[in-house]
């Protein structure tokens, strides 16, 4: 533990700005509207931004075919409150595999849980 405080050392709780972040984005859905910024949720399911500190990173969480926008951390953040994400992630390393469709088996009645220990 240091006994000296500096002026210019920030406290571990606040936010220490990001820089330029690779921020994925995808194709708008109505007329001229471009491109818009993709939100995530968080485990916990609020909703976040994510950006990304390098393009490796981005193509290795997304794939190599996401698209992207160069933003600053304060400019995302400002872009993203209006839409109810107020928490920004940056470098997320976890992420859930795409999900697959299940295709529904009519041959295959459902499981039912066995009464009294008898099948």
């Amino acid at each position: 533990m240091c006994l000296f405080r500096y002026e210019d050392d920030p406290e571990p709780e606040e936010p220490v700005p990001a820089g330029l972040l690779y921020v994925p984005v995808r194709p708008g859905n109505g007329i001229g509207s471009g491109t818009v910024i993709r939100l995530f949720r968080t485990p916990l399911g609020a909703r976040t931004a994510v950006g990304f500190t390098c393009a490796e990173r981005l193509a290795a969480t997304l794939g190599e075919g996401q698209s992207h926008l160069r933003l600053s951390e304060s400019l995302l953040r400002e872009l993203c409150e209006p839409l109810g994400a107020e928490l920004i992630t940056v470098d997320p390393t976890l992420s859930a595999p795409a999900a697959t469709p299940t295709t529904h088996r009519p041959d295959r009645s459902p499981v039912r849980a066995a009464r009294g220990g008898t099948p």
